[in-house]
């Protein structure tokens, strides 16, 4: 869906972004984090077409994404972190003027309108002026808005920014949902708790630089140089220690009084194949659970602790 190829962006002589590579593939949610000044928004107003890129390429959907490209303005749908809204309008009024601008025909602006109003919780606001609505209403309008033309990309620039707790559950949950349904989308955001509970797959910046990109619990399983598991024993204990020792994928990291505890770096099979074994050498367990692994401790650990 998405191809960053050898991004660079400077300023000056400071470089914004250096020689960025990500592919963000179709229906993935994806988290974009770093420390304030890592190249997030940067890359992200380049993404959309309001910055022109130094070196390097963009494509969505197998297009050539450029600055002003009307083209690459009907792949993606923009929601920044900051937006101006047209206060003298009413709700259904400013999805008929967005709907127009990309040469949609009325009625079909008034049918998506009423879907995408009742997506995003405010079907019941569209006679409502926008300026009297709530910023976590004016954020999920915009996400309606940004919709609107059915984009193959949804880029959202921090759009938690200065919501209460309940507006962002909203919009998390507004964009879980979007997910399930298949849309691509790519966020970024500095509530790193946030991103772990909905994103799909991340990418860390730091200096301008991708510092780590993929699969939440690939990163986190690497980093961390396994998965944590922790397994109940009843009776058996030491010949779990021995069969657990004998695995080449297998670290023994504590032995309590009922409870082993090891760093497995095998895929979920293999942990269930030595589960299964364990039980096949009459070991008697009552449970077992892994350890989830802390995105805000990695993010400080590549990081080096910028915020």
């Amino acid at each position: 869906m998405l191809y960053i190829s050898h991004l660079t962006k400077f300023y000056g002589s400071f470089p914004a972004v250096q020689d960025l590579n990500l592919h963000i593939p179709e229906g993935d949610l994806f988290g974009f984090v770093g420390p304030n000044g890592a190249g997030k928004t940067t890359t992200i107003r380049i993404v959309c077409g309001l910055l022109r890129a130094s070196q390097g390429s963009v494509r969505i959907a197998g297009t050539q994404a450029g600055a002003g490209s009307r083209e690459m303005k009907r792949l993606i749908g923009y929601v920044p972190d900051f937006f101006g809204v047209y206060d003298n309008l009413k709700v259904r009024e400013y999805m008929e003027m967005y709907g127009s601008m990309y040469g949609m025909y009325p009625r079909e602006i008034a049918k998506l309108t009423g879907d995408l109003l009742e997506l995003v919780n405010l079907a019941d606001k569209k006679d409502v002026y926008v300026d009297t609505l709530s910023r976590g209403m004016k954020q999920r309008l915009c996400v309606a808005r940004a919709l609107l033309h059915n984009p193959k990309l949804l880029v959202l620039d921090e759009p938690n920014s200065g919501l209460d707790p309940r507006a962002r559950v909203e919009m998390k949950e507004l964009l879980k949902n979007l997910h399930s349904m298949g849309k691509t989308i790519l966020i970024s955001s500095h509530i790193l708790s946030e991103l772990s509970q909905m994103c799909s797959s991340i990418g860390i910046m730091n200096g301008g630089r991708l510092v780590t990109a993929g699969k939440i619990e690939d990163i986190l399983q690497q980093a961390a140089g396994g998965v944590q598991i922790h397994i109940q024993v009843v009776s058996g204990m030491e010949q779990a220690v021995r069969l657990m020792k004998e695995q080449a994928a297998v670290v023994v990291e504590s032995v309590r009084e009922n409870e082993l505890i090891i760093l497995h770096r095998g895929t979920d099979q293999e942990l269930c194949r030595l589960i299964g074994d364990l039980i096949a050498n009459q070991v008697v367990l009552t449970g077992f659970h892994r350890e989830e692994g802390d995105l805000e401790t990695l993010f400080l650990q590549l990081t080096g602790g910028a915020q």
